[in-house]
């Protein structure tokens, strides 16, 4: 390889979005199309002073460079879901964001502040970013409320985050009635929502959903979007999500952005999304 040793190389992030193309297929495809999202659209999107706002991010892990230049922009209170073909570089966003990858350019602010060097700990406890990872991220062998009691680590006095922990038990009787038994017994859903409740321990402005739908069943995916549901419309908390079920997502999601290798090729409210023939005939699966 010729050049320099010490610069990004570019490639693609990790998704779990089912590939309806080939991801070469889909990149071919939409650069035939000509797409691409200009930063004043986002803008427009996010309303008047996005609580999140993203600026010419260039990021990946490593030397290996992920996302190219890509602007992002959601407003307190909003949810955005992303969606695009395995490799696009989804997962990648909501790892930058909390301070998971190597940023080699651009501005991540929160709230008006650039966390863009600050550390994950940092970002959770000043700026209020919290992560929800995938499934089985429960500790098993801990009781529901000391999983709970492990959102709280980073706050300064543990009376804090038991107090936290009763408005959880407070507000999900189901959570409550299973307070003693060890997490690695709960249901699925019963986990993915423990999952939801640790992160609102410290009581975050922003929640970085990894696929909340992933090995659940049917029935257990609808409580899980009516929970994030409330939290946003409730609690005001600005949501930004990535879903291996496109459909689902988009139709959750006030605001939707397509992926396509590292970069924002469409974006448009998630209903209008949902409607447009080349978002489904390229990444719906119809």
């Amino acid at each position: 390889m010729s050049g320099n040793s010490d610069a990004p190389i570019s490639g693609y992030g990790g998704g779990t979005t089912d590939t309806v193309l080939s991801v070469d297929a889909v990149s071919d495809e939409a650069e035939a199309l000509g797409l691409s999202v200009a930063r004043e659209t986002l803008l427009k999107l996010a309303g008047a002073a996005p609580l999140v706002q993203i600026d010419g991010l260039t990021a990946g892990y490593g030397k290996m460079e992920i996302l190219h230049q890509i602007d992002l922009a959601v407003g307190r209170g909003q949810s955005l879901c992303l969606v695009g073909p395995n490799g696009a570089g989804k997962s990648t966003i909501l790892h930058s964001i909390f301070g998971f990858t190597q940023i080699f350019g651009g501005h991540i602010k929160v709230d008006g502040v650039d966390v863009t060097k600050q550390s994950p700990s940092e970002r959770l406890r000043d700026a209020g970013i919290a992560y929800i990872l995938q499934d089985n991220s429960v500790f098993p062998d801990m009781s529901v409320e000391e999983n709970l009691l492990m959102g709280g680590y980073l706050l300064p006095d543990t009376t804090l985050a038991k107090e936290a922990a009763e408005r959880v038990f407070e507000r999900y009787d189901r959570l409550a009635q299973r307070r003693t038994d060890k997490a690695g017994v709960l249901s699925g859903g019963e986990r993915r929502l423990l999952e939801i409740s640790r992160a609102l321990i410290m009581d975050p402005k922003v929640l970085l959903v990894d696929e909340p739908s992933i090995g659940l069943e049917p029935r257990y995916i609808d409580m899980v979007f009516e929970i994030l549901g409330d939290l946003k419309d409730r609690d005001g908390k600005t949501i930004i999500m990535v879903e291996q079920n496109a459909k689902k997502g988009l139709a959750f999601a006030d605001i939707g952005y397509v992926l396509v290798s590292g970069r924002v090729a469409m974006a448009d409210k998630g209903a209008a999304l949902l409607e447009n023939p080349d978002v489904g005939r390229l990444f719906l699966g119809g």
